[in-house]
């Protein structure tokens, strides 16, 4: 069906941003939502939510020869994660429609306030989730460091063992919620809907909301450093977790928290990936970096539910009295190890997958080949992804877990290798006789594949029970878990960033400064976790302050190697903001000279990412083919959707050149009201 003259020219952005529709609000702006008024609304709704639960709780036997009062401390931090998400806007929407008001429209802005506001620009929210990763990360690095100098002597020491446990738990917890949305976040965020030819994301609003939402839980959780911290690792098991004073609380909602933003961002990246592709964008063509991004999503719906359910009977268990995790009245404290692992597990590949992904996004730039066995590629990320249900029980094999069931869980924990193997041979693959450009994004590809090479094979030894037994809850299993997902995840996240940088700020990051960080994160993280390998296997517990005397050495060079990791981060944050804002270089359209559609927009990218909807006419992965058709034809007409349908179909060049042109190539969905 035809469109009409108006609908084509309301559908129709020629400039850099689309034109306005409806009132703007007269407000100033320090009066319209930004994140001081959502630290207000925080605060208040804080001692707000700590005032009804003293008045409805304060009475309870439980609470009678305590200092602390559980359902004060959970209601304020409710109160004021739901004041967080009020000061900040994210509320507005739904509110004004419920009122029967139409919001006034989201206008596009070019001024730096955009970035402590809520928006429906993906490009700003991909920012946005880079301000906040990093924030996570150095704030977890911090309390890293804390950790080595009390492992700095065996008998010297620098905090308590309660201090010291709380900070090794507050460290895991952080680490593990920046983790899964290291890359969902900030590259996902940015990039899927430049890859897949779209202009925007399918739910802008829910976009915007997941970033403020996880924000929100990094300050619930940061909330238990005052309130005591928690003694039960980042696990957070019981029942230990019921006896644990009012810093447990953080953790419980603050999981849940990050949990329900994590769900949203993982749903909308789906229904953006399936519904939104431009013509001739079949499942074919899709990008790598994107199938990678698509089988996280899918762990991100499907697994993390189950961990905001396990955090809100914890909650239960610790403010109503129930005893879900008491054993001893009913419960099981067996229920939140299922719980939380049918989570854990799946969150492993959570962090993993877009790491691949990434690195086999790049890999064909810098070697200029085709990306060998893309459809192994897609289908071990399918297989890794339906896998991960399958195996969470190892990790009660050291928790009375029926022996029966052992071999069965062995069995499939060994089996994941497979898919995850492919996925390591297509890398492997695609540098088989390749002329490569060492660039820095390419030296991180390299470190991460050699950092998850020995995380992989040390996770086939846990997998097998005898060795599991053997080195459960030692170094070992630190260590091991550090290479596979800080060696993997953040070496390519690192990697990820020097690539695609200079198309999403426009500034070229400065090339020798960028070696010297790759060069020092990669010598002095190896330094730091190798050793733990080592006392791990002459028996050194983690979360233990105290350790035998010929273990020092060791971990002497393990603190030392920490410290001199965490400078190297500092380099990175040095060079970001000397090539950003010092001494600015303008990088070129293309920097790298890639085929990716993301890098056939001009920078900065306009408001709604493309004049018009690209048709794709082939894979984005043939380099070295003399007689290769472009990528997509950017300036083509027609009124097929951006949709799956659409997208589903396969465009070829003939097909491009036999079709009119027709002036309304837009997208037929209404601009965002």
């Amino acid at each position: 069906m035809a469109q009409s003259t108006a609908e084509k020219q309301e559908a129709a952005y020629p400039g850099d941003i689309p034109p306005s529709h409806g009132r703007i609000g007269g407000r100033p702006d320090w009066l319209k939502p930004h994140v001081g008024w959502a630290a207000v609304g925080a605060v208040g709704g804080w001692f707000f939510g700590r005032f009804v639960g003293d008045l409805i709780a304060s009475g309870y036997p439980v609470n009678q020869n305590t200092t602390y009062n559980n359902v004060s401390v959970v209601l304020a931090m409710c109160f004021g994660v739901l004041g967080w998400l009020i000061g900040i806007g994210g509320l507005t929407y739904p509110l004004m429609k419920m009122l029967g008001r139409e919001p006034a429209p989201a206008q596009p802005s070019r001024s730096w306030v955009r970035y402590f506001r809520m928006t429906e620009d993906h490009k700003v929210v991909g920012m946005q989730y880079l301000i906040g990763v990093l924030i996570f990360l150095f704030t977890a690095g911090l309390l890293a460091m804390g950790i080595r100098t009390e492992l700095l002597s065996p008998t010297n020491h620098a905090f308590g063992p309660g201090t010291y446990i709380a900070i090794v738990s507050e460290h895991g917890t952080m680490m593990m919620m920046m983790a899964s949305s290291a890359v969902v976040g900030p590259l996902g965020n940015w990039l899927v809907p430049l890859m897949i030819g779209s202009r925007r994301m399918a739910f802008p609003r829910i976009e915007a909301f997941s970033f403020w939402v996880f924000m929100a839980g990094y300050l619930t959780i940061m909330t238990a450093l005052p309130l005591g911290g928690f003694p039960t690792g980042w696990t957070a098991y019981a029942s230990l977790q019921t006896q644990a004073g009012p810093g447990m609380d953080s953790y419980l909602v603050g999981f849940a928290v990050i949990g329900l933003g994590m769900i949203m961002a993982g749903f909308n990246l789906a229904a953006t990936i399936i519904n939104y592709r431009a013509p001739g964008m079949s499942w074919s063509r899709i990008p790598i970096f994107v199938w990678a991004i698509l089988a996280t999503c899918a762990l991100l719906v499907l697994a993390t539910p189950t961990l905001v359910v396990a955090g809100y009977l914890g909650v239960l268990d610790r403010t109503a009295q129930t005893v879900f995790y008491v054993t001893e009245h009913g419960g099981s404290s067996f229920l939140w190890q299922n719980l939380f692992w049918f989570f854990g597990h799946p969150e492993v590949y959570i962090m993993a997958l877009p790491g691949f992904g990434i690195v086999m996004e790049m890999m064909p730039v810098f070697t200029r080949k085709p990306l060998f066995a893309y459809r192994v590629a897609a289908a071990g990320m399918v297989g890794v992804a339906l896998l991960s249900f399958f195996v969470w029980q190892h990790h009660l094999f050291q928790s009375g877990i029926n022996p029966d069931m052992r071999p069965l869980f062995m069995l499939t924990t060994e089996l994941i290798s497979i898919p995850t193997g492919f996925l390591f041979l297509v890398t492997l693959g695609t540098l088989w006789k390749a002329k490569i450009r060492f660039e820095v994004p390419m030296l991180f590809c390299l470190g991460m594949l050699f950092n998850f090479l020995i995380g992989g094979i040390t996770g086939v030894f846990l997998s097998d029970v005898p060795v599991d037994v053997t080195v459960h809850g030692s170094f070992f299993v630190m260590a091991h878990f550090h290479y596979t997902i800080m060696g993997g995840l953040i070496f390519a996240l690192f990697g990820g960033l020097y690539y695609w940088l200079p198309k999403m700020t426009g500034k070229q990051l400065n090339r020798r400064l960028g070696k010297i960080h790759f060069w020092t994160m990669f010598v002095f993280f190896n330094m730091t976790f190798f050793p733990l390998f080592l006392v791990g296997l002459l028996g050194q517990p983690r979360r233990v302050f105290e350790y035998a005397r010929n273990l020092q050495t060791l971990n002497d060079i393990s603190s030392t190697g920490a410290f001199l990791l965490g400078a190297s981060f500092l380099i990175f944050v040095f060079n970001f903001v000397w090539s950003i804002y010092i001494d600015p270089v303008k990088s070129p359209d293309n920097p790298w000279n890639s085929r990716g559609l993301e890098w056939q927009t001009p920078t900065p990218v306009p408001w709604f990412d493309f004049e018009r909807i690209p048709v794709v006419l082939s894979d984005p992965y043939r380099y070295g083919e003399p007689d290769a058709p472009p990528v997509a034809d950017m300036a083509v007409s027609s009124l097929w959707s951006v949709g799956a349908v659409s997208g589903a179909e396969t465009v070829s060049p003939s097909d491009v050149a036999s079709s009119p042109d027709r002036p309304g190539d837009l997208d037929p969905r209404p601009p965002i009201l």
